[in-house]
Formats: structure tokens, C-alpha cells, sequence
């Protein structure tokens, strides 16, 4: 292994994230080194071996498969203003905590002539810097193999692809990537993150012939499987780091359930709970509780897919919550042991394969007696039906469902969207009464 491959490889295990992973690869081309016509800048997509019309589908200001080249427009609309003067932070197109998403990631020394920073979140924030692989990516006899080991990041590696996406969308140790609770207070939109329905949304490549020749098939229940575990691990590494897990004398709220301290508060004569008592989050009552929305759909899949560490898991889960109501201290402690059960089962989920039969089993098991009573936060019940939606396509893919039988039911997955469509309105039996309509209506076309 080159020296390149294993540095990316380790950084990739540690969780480190594409921004440094990147770095590894040498120096930053800026997105106009792939717009080619002959490469990836076509106007329509008729290349043999890719479709060459990348740049007009990372481009398309109609569609979320846009949204990366958008992301350093909207620092300077109206909100992205209003939150960098908030926080003090000067003009936001040039505030390095800003930039680190909603832009390519490239140190000052590593940009070449053509990176434009402008450009948001380009080619390169997610395939890694180009300067040690452009040119062999393109040759007649270059192999995938070779163009990892010059510092392209394997993004159809799961784990790989989880960490990439998790650095802007949950956050990272770098600068830049880290989204805190006064930003939210500012203005910053909560961030989400679901690793395949992200992914289907920002695909820019066909998995023809070539494709599958050189790469695999993409294994939607496996990548989404492995993107709960790998958000698990990245989540509680980064609350167990002092310079993130603390705000002052206070913890980083951005760890916590937004939804349960952002409840409307009113005085009577009588007092009225705002929220339901989780069964498998012991925390002391009125203690703002850790979002555990990856932690809910880890602990539905592991005991689908990897049931001999499901037990462990759970019981990690359960006393990092616990060690909540202690200190800080034993907090961090128990976080380690639930990072270590959480890469534990990345690691066995990737893994393995799955037949026709697994997405049903995940999906009654997400709406089944043993999960849907954890469904009391909002967060935690956008995850399950955006979850829900992302198996119901895979079993389309894999051709265990027709799209026609998919239609049919998808008046009960909205009713599930319709139910977290707005965290004012939203009620947890409501939710896991609509959760449970459709599961049973995908379960019904077994």
C-alpha cells in the first residue's frame, strides 16, 4: 500500500473526515481542471464509460443535486448575513467558520490556479484533492485501485462515503465543520443527514456495466446501515472533545434534542408535559436529552443484521444516557464505549450481504413494538420515515417491489412525512400512528 493510500485509510478508520483525508491526495485543481468536454462537462450525458454531463447536474439550480455548487451563494443572501453579524463574525463569504462547508475545504498552500472558492462545495470536497490523481483517473490503462492509492477517496466504500458526508453534515474536529448551538441560535438551519437518500440526491453518475466492472453495485440497505452506525460514532467522538463537547460552563447544546427545551411554555393552574418519557433513554427527568435519532435506527438494524451485537449496543446506548445525569467525566468515559460498540458494528454491517427479504424485516422492525415506542422526539421521527422512504426504494431497485406497487402506497409514507412536517405541530402518537400505516403498507406487498 503507498504511503498516500494507508495516510487517507487511517484517517478514514479515525473518522477524521474528508477535509483532511483530502488533503492527503496533494493539491486542490478547482472544479473547472474537470470541465472538460471531453471529461465531465458536457451539456448532455452520452459518454461510453461516464455520462460526462457531471458539472450540469452539480450545476442544476432546479434540484437538490445542485445544492452543493449553491452552498457558498447563500452566505451571502440575506439569512447567511444576518447569522455571520450575529455572531460577530464579519462578512460571511470570507468567515472561516463558514467555509469549511459551504465551500471546498483547501488550505491556502494546496490550491492550484484554477480553484475558485466561490465555487461552494465542489468535486474535490468530496473525491478528495486531485492534483496526485487527475491525470491517471483519465488514462486508458488507469484502474480505480490506482487512482485510491493516489488519493482519491473510495466513495463507494460505505464507511468512506459516511465519513466524507457527516463532516458538514453532522460536523467535524476541523475548522470550519462544526455547526454550534449559538449558530443555530443565530439562525443556521438544523442539519440533517441520512447517508443513501443524501446520496441518491446527489448521485451524478450512472451504475452501468463500466461502473459495476469497477466498483460494485451500491447496496442501498448496507449503505444506509452503515451511515446510521458511522453518524453514531462520529457524534458521540466529537462530544467526548473538550474544545467541542462544552460551551463555557454549559454542554454544547448542538449535541442535544433541539425539540425538547423548544417547546412552547405556558402557566396554569395545572402543569402540562410537552413531551413523553423515552423508554430506552434513562436520562434524569428534565435533563435536556442527547439526540439519539441515529442511535434509534442503529439499534432497529442491528437487531436485524448484526443481532449478536445488538444486546451490546443497547446497553452502551443506555449508559451513555445514564452517564448524562452524572458528570461530564463519566459521560465521556461511557461515550467512548458507545463510539467503540458503534464502529463495531460499521465494520460488521459493511461486511456482509444482504438478500431480497432484509429491507421488509428492517422496516417492520423500525415500526415494531420494540422501536416505535423511542419515537417521542421529533428528530428521531424525521429520521425513521426518511429511513422508511430510503427501504421502500431499495426494495424498487433491487426489484422486490414494481414502481407501480410503490405509487400505490406512497400516499401512506407522506401521511409519515405529513406527521414531522413541522416541529410545532408535531405529536409523537400522531407520528407512530402514521409511521405504522405505512410500514404495514410496504409489509403488505411482502
Amino acid at each position: 500500500m503507498s504511503p498516500v493510500r494507508l495516510l487517507v485509510s487511517i484517517m478514514l478508520v479515525l473518522g477524521l473526515g474528508a477535509a483532511t483525508a483530502a488533503v492527503a491526495g496533494g493539491r486542490f485543481e478547482g472544479v473547472a481542471s474537470c470541465a472538460g468536454s471531453t471529461c465531465h462537462g458536457r451539456a448532455e450525458g452520452n459518454g461510453k464509460v461516464v455520462r460526462q454531463d457531471e458539472l450540469a447536474h452539480w450545476q442544476d439550480v432546479a434540484s437538490q443535486g445542485g445544492a452543493h455548487s449553491r452552498a457558498y451563494a447563500v452566505l451571502a443572501g440575506k439569512r447567511g448575513q444576518q447569522i455571520a453579524a450575529s455572531l460577530g463574525l464579519g462578512n460571511a463569504t470570507s468567515a472561516p467558520a463558514c467555509l469549511g462547508c459551504h465551500s471546498t475545504a483547501a488550505p491556502a498552500g494546496l490550491r492550484g490556479e484554477r480553484f475558485i472558492q466561490p465555487e461552494g462545495v465542489g468535486c474535490e470536497s468530496c473525491h478528495g484533492a486531485a492534483g496526485s490523481w487527475i491525470a491517471s483517473h483519465y488514462t486508458v490503462a488507469g484502474t480505480h485501485a490506482a487512482n485510491v492509492a493516489n488519493g482519491l477517496i473510495p466513495l463507494e466504500n460505505p464507511k468512506a462515503r459516511a465519513s466524507v458526508c457527516l463532516d458538514c453534515h453532522f460536523g467535524s474536529a476541523q475548522s470550519g465543520q462544526f455547526v454550534t448551538h449559538k449558530m443555530m441560535a443565530a439562525g443556521h438551519p438544523r442539519v440533517a443527514y441520512e447517508l443513501d437518500l443524501f446520496s441518491a440526491l446527489q448521485q451524478h453518475h450512472d451504475e452501468d456495466a463500466d461502473y459495476l466492472q469497477r466498483k460494485g453495485r451500491t447496496d442501498s440497505v448496507r449503505l444506509w446501515a452503515v451511515g446510521q452506525a458511522v453518524a453514531v460514532q462520529r457524534s458521540v467522538s466529537l462530544f467526548a472533545k473538550p474544545g467541542l463537547g462544552t460551551q463555557g460552563i454549559f454542554p454544547e447544546f448542538y449535541f442535544y434534542d433541539c425539540h425538547s427545551c423548544h417547546r412552547t411554555i405556558q402557566d396554569g393552574p395545572e402543569r402540562k408535559l410537552t413531551f413523553e418519557v423515552n423508554p430506552a433513554r434513562p436520562s434524569p427527568f428534565g435533563t435536556p436529552p442527547y439526540n439519539d435519532e441515529n442511535m434509534i435506527m442503529l439499534s432497529a438494524v442491528a437487531k436485524v443484521l448484526a443481532p449478536g451485537e445488538a444486546a451490546r449496543f443497547d446497553n452502551a446506548s443506555r449508559m451513555f444516557h445514564s452517564a448524562m445525569g452524572a458528570n461530564r467525566a463519566e459521560a465521556v468515559v461511557a461515550a467512548g464505549k458507545l463510539a467503540a460498540s458503534a464502529g463495531a458494528l460499521a465494520d460488521s454491517i459493511a461486511a456482509r450481504s444482504y438478500d431480497g427479504d432484509t429491507a421488509f424485516t428492517v422496516i417492520a422492525t423500525i415500526s415494531g413494538q420494540a422501536i416505535s415506542p423511542r419515537f417521542t422526539d421529533y428528530t428521531g421521527s424525521v429520521q425513521a420515515v426518511m429511513a422508511v422512504d430510503t427501504l421502500l426504494n431499495a426494495l424498487v431497485k433491487e426489484g422486490r417491489i414494481t414502481i407501480g406497487a410503490a405509487a400505490g402506497i406512497r400516499a401512506n409514507v407522506n401521511l409519515a412525512y405529513g406527521a414531522v412536517k413541522s416541529p410545532n405541530a408535531y405529536s409523537p402518537a400522531a407520528f407512530r400512528s402514521a409511521l405504522g400505516a405505512a410500514a404495514r403498507s410496504i409489509g403488505a406487498l411482502r
